[in-house]
């Protein structure tokens, strides 16, 4: 059981909760042979909410999917990668919306019905009637099996190595209830909302004004504290469909099971923000930084998140060097109240500095530690009770390298 609250589905995807099916195709978006295309399709109208990115450049199928939520449902979700269809002008629009009307007609609902949802190139327009055939052949390829979800995890990929998912069951009212994930991010990764692209599905039944709320809340809890590389995408979009399916009472906060609901839902996104933070382009460590003591919750979560950003941590990651003075002369840069003189570092579990003074340490052993898989770094600050947690990787010379020949 995670948290003795829900229970962890090691086999669960995102077709898992009742009353949703999904698909992926290759339709030549991507110069390989990966899929490029995918949905995810529920058999009843679904209660929806989405969070979507504060970048000023938004990408045109966040204007489509702003409008298909109005309603606060939706029946199904189109992706495609290798393209983002961002900055396209009208021409991306009026793409957009045919990848919606196409998708809709081919699965028989309403247009308001169906959110879009791209990712990969920015400023190149779609070729559509590769994204039209494509949205032609997925109905036949909708599946409530694993098989379905596996395809429309690889349709979403772009840089990543691997997919990401997660799913858990709880227990409402003595049902069981399912909620699970799926996401792709790995590069242009800095989230203020939610991930370059995420959705969740669940068979709870719940309102759609406290599915909003627990969406927002949770993407501020996970997706919004990893970053890869300081740079938040225009096309991020984390959305939410809730079937209904398993029949109990409405949930909201005041249900005697909302604490389990709510628990599990975050580790299904929590999982798949760690997920992308590992999988960050050339990484070779997962980095979490635990930040406790602060004044507040708000200064925890923005003195963490200057840490896991700061491209001189990330290197002294990559190099296995325990340089504690870069992790402190981010903790005074991230503008939050900082006492000098209380503070405490932890690398592992290597005590690197304690009441802001250095400490001797066996230099081997910390070498040691940081060439493992994962690297955890703590600082107490001991000037009050916030805390915050923060995911990120290392920066390696392959991430230049990816980046500097992404078109090509």
């Amino acid at each position: 059981m995670g948290d003795n609250l829900f229970a962890i589905l090691e086999e669960g995807t995102i077709v898992t909760p009742k009353g949703f099916k999904a698909a992926g195709l290759h339709c030549g978006l991507k110069k390989t042979d990966r899929h490029d295309l995918g949905a995810i399709v529920c058999e009843v109208p679904a209660v929806a909410a989405a969070v979507y990115t504060t970048n000023v450049f938004q990408a045109a199928p966040l204007k489509v999917t702003r409008e298909s939520l109005a309603d606060g449902r939706l029946r199904a979700i189109v992706v495609n990668s290798g393209n983002a269809n961002a900055c396209t002008g009208k021409q991306g629009e009026e793409d957009a919306y045919t990848m919606r009307s196409r998708a809709a007609a081919e699965f028989g609902v309403e247009e308001s019905d169906v959110a879009v949802a791209s990712t990969g190139v920015i400023g190149e327009l779609l070729k559509m009637d590769r994204v039209i055939a494509g949205i032609e052949g997925l109905p036949g390829r909708l599946s409530g099996a694993r098989e379905g979800a596996e395809a429309f995890n690889q349709a979403i990929l772009t840089t990543d190595l691997v997919k990401k998912e997660a799913c858990v069951t709880v227990s409402v009212g003595g049902v069981n209830v399912t909620i699970a994930g799926s996401a792709k991010g790995s590069g242009m990764i800095h989230p203020n909302m939610a991930t370059m692209l995420g959705f969740v599905t669940t068979d709870a039944v719940i309102g759609q004004e406290a599915l909003q709320q627990l969406l927002r809340q949770t993407a501020d809890l996970t997706f919004n504290m990893i970053t890869v590389d300081g740079d938040t995408s225009t096309n991020d979009m984390l959305i939410a469909m809730a079937s209904g399916l398993a029949g109990h009472d409405e949930l909201s906060p005041a249900h005697p099971d909302w604490e389990a609901f709510a628990s599990g839902f975050q580790y299904v996104c929590r999982m798949l923000a760690m997920a992308i933070a590992r999988d960050g382009e050339g990484a070779t460590h997962l980095i979490e930084v635990h930040v406790n003591g602060a004044e507040t919750d708000e200064d925890a979560q923005a003195i963490a998140k200057t840490i896991i950003g700061s491209s001189l941590v990330k290197s002294a990651v990559f190099g296995a060097d325990a340089n504690w003075g870069r992790i402190i002369a981010a903790v005074g840069r991230a503008g939050r109240p900082v006492n000098p003189e209380t503070v405490d570092i932890k690398i592992g579990p290597i005590s690197v500095l304690e009441q802001s003074r250095p400490v001797a340490f066996d230099e081997d052993a910390a070498l040691a530690y940081l060439q493992g898989d994962t690297v955890n770094i703590e600082v107490k600050l001991h000037t009050g009770s916030g805390s915050a947690t923060a995911w990120g990787c290392d920066l390696t010379y392959d991430y230049v390298r990816i980046n500097a020949a992404y078109r090509t």
